[in-house]
């Protein structure tokens, strides 16, 4: 999305508040090392610890400018929640403490600056870094909550992918985006229901007219090119000559979200898939001891919360405090899951295999309150450790739904490619229990494609606040 004059001002405050956390950041630092009384001062305090720290609170202010740009931590307009950013922000508090470590390692008492106080910079500056960014994120939302809409969008496609695109742009007011209408980009395409009718203003043909009528048009997006390729080359070349932004959603492997490589056998080009980094043999161990470690040490310390749980369970609603059920994991074999019953005993006994629904009265009291705060997926760290699920990947649905959705959704099994996960970039987004599958799937290849530790650690630290949807 293009950016807005709000955008760059926003982006110029989080210049200087980045700049003024890191040099409060480094006094603080120094305070702590020499003042409070906390360290051990084996070579005494220097004469004029404040005075001579100013080279130090400048350099650090300079070096987060660098280490969070490079992030690209400035960008504008942002994209997703506060809590999506933080381990980006204290990775670069962190980078910014190393860059500074070494400059003091280069040159022997760089102005005069102690090894401590660069360390305790660290933390210092996260706090604040948090703190503040937490402030500027509330106040850009409030203030693209009261903008007028400035980019005035046209859509060519009402299939379910323009209806999936609406409802980003209107969930996110940061993105300053409003949707001018709607054409179909075939006579016989039949829209998504989502769409109201009113907003379809004709089809692919009617562009140029529609176009006309619509003065405060700055971007067209084709969202399905079914039009035949004459009419969408008029339409891109009439958008060059209003200066319109013109972007197409592609049509080739429309559910999967990986970019495409290219391979030449001697002077043939041959087209493909992108492979994931889990085909890869490294990524496959690293994760599997991501796995190992940290699911032993969450199935240890969530032991006590447990087995609390178990007790109210038991106390609540007869049945076992425990449930098992099996689900499809890594290419589609079966597994058994280990959950908290949050529901009756006989919850399915009538309907069958569905999904759970907001205001579910199947559920008892106490499985309520764990749904609602994710405590009933705890025994399933047994399962991570056990290797029949990983912490972080698609969600594993039951043989039934698999079945069902595999031979109705395209590409539905390549989230088997890997082992399923007790959260995933789908959880985190409110894309659980009764949601769009097709969305949820989207959300599972993505990851899958863009899998990396650093993601599997934002995803983590995301599910602690990952309520939605959550019943």
């Amino acid at each position: 999305m293009a950016k807005s004059a709000a955008d760059s001002v926003f982006a110029a405050v989080a210049v200087a508040m980045d700049a003024a956390a890191a040099f409060a950041a480094a006094y603080g630092a120094v305070f702590l090392r020499f003042d409070s009384g906390w360290f051990a001062i084996p070579f005494g305090t220097p004469p004029d610890v404040y005075g001579d720290a100013w080279p130090f609170a400048t350099a650090a202010a300079v070096v987060s400018y660098a280490t969070l740009r490079s992030l690209k931590l400035y960008r504008r307009p942002q994209r997703g929640t506060f809590h999506a950013h933080v381990p980006r922000l204290v990775r670069g508090a962190t980078l910014a403490t190393l860059a500074m470590l070494v400059g003091v390692a280069l040159v022997h008492n760089w102005y005069l600056v102690s090894t401590g106080s660069v360390l305790l910079f660290a933390p210092v500056f996260s706090l604040l870094l948090l703190f503040e960014r937490a402030v500027l994120f509330k106040l850009e939302i409030a203030a693209a909550r009261r903008a007028v809409p400035t980019n005035r969008v046209l859509m060519i496609g009402t299939d379910a992918t323009a209806a999936r695109l609406a409802r980003r742009f209107a969930a996110d007011p940061r993105l300053r985006v409003g949707i001018s209408g709607f054409l179909r980009s075939t006579p016989s395409e039949t829209p998504d229901p989502s769409i109201p009718e009113d907003h379809i203003l004709g089809d692919a043909a009617d562009f140029h007219e529609v176009l006309d009528r619509l003065a405060d048009v700055v971007q067209v997006i084709v969202t399905r090119p079914g039009a035949d390729g004459a009419l969408l080359y008029s339409i891109a070349l009439e958008c060059e000559r209003r200066m319109l932004r013109f972007n197409v959603v592609p049509d080739l492997f429309r559910m999967l979200t990986s970019s495409v490589e290219v391979e030449t056998i001697d002077d043939i080009p041959l087209l493909g898939l992108r492979r994931h980094p889990l085909d890869h043999l490294g990524n496959r161990i690293a994760k599997r001891i991501e796995d190992l470690v940290l699911g032993t040490v969450l199935l240890v310390a969530s032991a006590p919360v447990v087995a609390v749980l178990a007790l109210l369970v038991k106390r609540g609603s007869p049945g076992p405090a425990f449930f098992r059920q099996t689900r499809c994991g890594y290419a589609g074999k079966p597994f058994t899951i280990f959950k908290l019953r949050s529901m009756r005993q006989d919850a399915e006994a009538a309907s069958g295999a569905v999904f759970a629904e907001e205001n579910d009265p199947r559920r008892t009291r106490i499985g309520a309150f764990m749904r609602a705060h994710n405590l009933d997926e705890l025994p399933q760290f047994w399962n991570v450790v056990k290797g029949d699920m990983s912490l972080v990947g698609p969600r594993p649905e039951r043989p039934e739904f698999v079945e069902n959705f595999s031979s109705h959704i395209e590409h539905y099994m390549r989230r088997h490619a890997y082992r399923p996960g007790i959260t995933g970039w789908a959880q985190v987004h409110g894309l659980r229990g009764n949601t769009s599958i097709p969305e949820r799937l989207h959300a599972d290849l993505w990851y899958l494609e863009n899998w990396s530790l650093a993601l599997d650690f934002k995803i983590l630290l995301r599910t602690l606040f990952a309520v939605r949807n959550a019943y």
